[in-house]
């Protein structure tokens, strides 16, 4: 009577499988998700996927690093469960959603800021917002022209692309419209910008900081050979060296470095799947000890527990 039961209880199963085409959905400890990322993000977002799915083997992320604008309208489009970037959706990139009954989420995870990069036979290190204005305005067209300054020749701005975060957020803080006058670069990536700073002592390169800042990782210290990076100030007339901050971790937090910028994780997912899993290990688990290991501020910093005894 068992066996027949067992074996009547199996063909139910099978008929019902059967008649499902849809494959299973994915959970937060298995499945198989794309994620895009703006280029500046490719060492964070790399180094987080990897420590999530070393902790669950089955999960597994194809991931793909496009300007920010391509990456999200990949997402989108569907092309996409997850996008790394600097800023949440406009109204109508929101209405694409909306249109399809998908609410949506946005996670601020960290504090990122874009690293002014100089050549190392380059000594002029400081710079202030005063300064970088009248660069983007073509006031400033010269490095002898900086207060600072010593190194002779035209400035070249060098940027990782066209449609890059970091030329984005640059000039909207500078509220630059054209640039049509301005001795602008674009590489491929924030990697090239790195590559032709250090054989261009005139350019100046604008990178996100996460490409150089993590001292434990070999890549990262080749990196960053031969560079400087420059100190920027938010006042006027600074008097001192204290007056300038570079764009590591306690400057970010602290937010006396100026070019700084938010990092958010924006998500089309419409169940608790492998997107929400990664998002809470990075936000709400030791995802967060990651970012501060690339030289980040991360948003909720992770909580250690140390128990002392006698």
């Amino acid at each position: 009577m068992t066996s027949r039961f067992l074996v009547l209880t199996g063909l139910i199963f099978g008929l019902v499988g059967c008649g499902n085409d849809k494959p299973p959905l994915d959970n937060p400890s298995q499945g198989s998700i794309v994620i895009a990322a703006d280029e500046s993000f490719q060492p964070l977002v790399t180094q987080l996927t990897s420590a999530y799915s070393g902790i669950y083997p089955n999960a597994h992320f194809k991931v793909v690093f496009k300007p920010e604008q391509q990456a999200i309208n990949m997402m989108l489009h569907d092309s996409a469960r997850l996008v790394f970037a600097t800023r949440t959706l406009k109204p109508n990139e929101k209405g694409v959603l909306d249109q399809r009954n998908i609410k949506g989420a946005t996670e601020k995870i960290a504090t990122d800021g874009v690293a002014l990069i100089i050549n190392k036979a380059n000594t002029d290190s400081l710079i202030t917002m005063n300064e970088l204005q009248s660069v983007f305005d073509g006031q400033i067209k010269l490095w002898g022209q900086l207060k600072e300054g010593n190194q002779t020749g035209p400035i070249t701005l060098v940027f990782d692309n066209n449609n890059s975060s970091n030329l984005e957020f640059v000039l909207k803080t500078f509220n630059v419209k054209n640039v049509a006058n301005l001795r602008i670069f674009t590489t491929h990536s924030n990697r090239e910008v790195i590559d032709f700073v250090r054989k261009n002592p005139s350019a100046l390169g604008f990178i996100g900081v996460n490409w150089i800042s993590d001292s434990d990782e070999p890549l990262s210290l080749e990196l960053a050979k031969d560079l400087r990076v420059m100190g920027v100030s938010a006042k006027p007339n600074p008097t001192k060296r204290d007056d300038y901050f570079q764009p590591f971790q306690e400057d970010l937090g602290m937010q006396r470095y100026p070019l700084r910028r938010p990092v958010y994780i924006l998500s089309r997912e419409t169940h608790p799947g492998l997107g929400g899993g990664l998002i809470n290990y990075i936000a709400r688990d030791a995802g967060s000890l990651i970012i501060g290991k690339l030289g980040l501020w991360p948003r909720i910093p992770y909580d250690r527990v140390i128990n002392l005894t006698k």
